[in-house]
């Protein structure tokens, strides 16, 4: 009967297993990132995991934007519109610039008051250090949103190996860039932040090349001819802008929440940065596979194929928690080698692993419900709900109750995992009533 569905078994793997590895390999190589950087001291770590909250606030927007792009293109495909397909494209790419440039604008014009509003008073040396890598980064910002556009345009088309293959050699990029630079010429955390600046660009650079062939479905080129298309961008941003909201108030909420482990000492948030790399590992698998889900519900509703859109979901989120158990499994494993290897003292080690601990126990349960059925919801153009539910359940959950539980029950970092998984827990049951209600399927693009 497989045969009968637009993906079979094997074209649903060929489309999620790079779009895994791809996702694995980031978080692997931003493991290694902070191993290299946690050599140089505790204050470099802490500096670094600090800004990177940030970081990862304003990546979260190009991603949006990039959603945005994944869910129109891939709903052209569907419809076999190629026309319609190509200049939205084209659009996705020019909002995804320009936001991206008025960014690095102003966080190069503001950056020492976002770290100390943000952070407030931290050691000296930490600041200092966050004050480095903050800079650096922030001239990445449009290679980062110009590649996540461009791979968002290539995965629309179910071409998932492309942006595979070139985040590996750009991961790599930046593996070999951090050990010269911090090791080899003894640059610290500006070497670090340097190889993730040159890293960024590669893969910008390569991916717009390889846009450019006409042997995509979609291509770009002519790119100084591209033109703001009032209607286009109105309709990117109406998929793009609620879930950048959901990602920044998901962001934000960190930073309340990283506000409140700043206060717990140096050996609390090296333990809490690091436990969160490793829940940034064991949650890839799952990411991936909601990220195709996107792709796939994006045709079949594109194609007028309601049923396939409900029969994948509910196959993915069967995947997801497969996919979850598994990396949770794996993550938890190497551990104690990393800790060891990234040179954590034993207090910060002990206390990540025993943080590590309970959410390999929560995650594999809680997780893929919570998130694999929003991403069809997003891809069906049900972002409102995705954006409404999600923000509410971050903030009375996840921030209110970790905050409560570090800053007046006095339970230290842990507090922040048992809000998470309350909020996980709370939003999986909700998106679940709305998914079986059929209410989540809306008309992205009409014909």
């Amino acid at each position: 009967m497989e045969d009968k569905h637009i993906f079979s078994n094997k074209k649903l793997l060929l489309l999620l297993i790079p779009i895994i590895a791809e996702q694995f390999l980031n978080s692997l190589m931003g493991m290694a990132d902070s191993m290299m950087v946690s050599n140089v001291g505790a204050a470099a770590l802490s500096g670094v995991s600090l800004v990177d909250s940030i970081n990862i606030l304003v990546v979260q927007a190009f991603n949006a934007m990039a959603t945005g792009g994944v869910i129109i293109c891939s709903t052209c495909i569907g419809q076999r519109d190629l026309i319609r397909a190509n200049e939205s494209a084209r659009q996705v790419l020019l909002v995804s610039t320009a936001i991206s440039v008025t960014m690095m604008v102003i966080g190069l014009l503001f950056r020492n008051g976002i770290l100390s509003l943000v952070f407030g008073r931290v050691d000296a040396d930490v600041m200092n250090a966050a004050g480095i890598y903050f800079l650096l980064t922030i001239l990445s910002y449009p290679a980062v949103a110009i590649a996540a556009a461009a791979s968002a345009i290539f995965r629309a088309q179910a071409n998932t190996r492309l942006p595979m293959n070139v985040a590996i050699v750009s991961n790599l990029l930046n593996v070999v860039g951090n050990a010269l630079l911090i090791w080899g010429f003894g640059m610290g955390v500006t070497g670090a932040a340097t190889a993730t600046l040159l890293s960024r660009v590669f893969s910008a650079v390569v991916l717009m090349f390889m846009l450019r062939s006409d042997k995509n479905e979609i291509y770009i080129r002519d790119y100084l001819s591209i033109r703001p298309n009032a209607k286009k961008i109105k309709k990117i941003l109406s998929m793009g802008v609620p879930n950048g909201i959901e990602n920044s108030m998901f962001q934000f909420g960190k930073l309340a929440i990283q506000s409140s482990v700043s206060t717990l000492g140096t050996v609390a948030i090296a333990a809490q940065a690091m436990a969160n790399i490793f829940e940034n590992v064991n949650g890839v698998a799952g990411v991936g596979v909601g990220i195709g889900l996107m792709t796939i519900v994006g045709q079949c509703l594109g194609a007028g194929r309601k049923d396939e859109a409900v029969y994948y979901t509910k196959k993915m989120i069967v995947w997801g928690y497969i996919a979850i158990l598994s990396s949770c499994l794996f993550t938890y494993a190497i551990a104690r080698p990393v800790t060891t290897l990234a040179g954590m003292v034993p207090e910060s080690a002990a206390l990540c692993i025993y943080m590590l601990g309970w959410i390999t126990i929560a995650k594999p349960v809680l997780w893929s419900p919570s998130f694999v059925t929003a991403y069809a919801m997003r891809a069906a153009g049900d972002v409102k709900f995705s954006m409404i539910v999600a923000t509410l359940t971050m903030w009375l959950c996840r921030v209110t109750l970790a905050v409560f539980l570090i800053r007046v029950v006095k339970i230290g970092a842990m507090g922040v995992w048992i809000g998470m998984f309350c909020d996980w827990g709370i939003r999986g049951i909700i998106f679940t009533i709305r998914f079986k209600s059929g209410k989540w399927i809306h008309n992205v693009i009409s014909r």
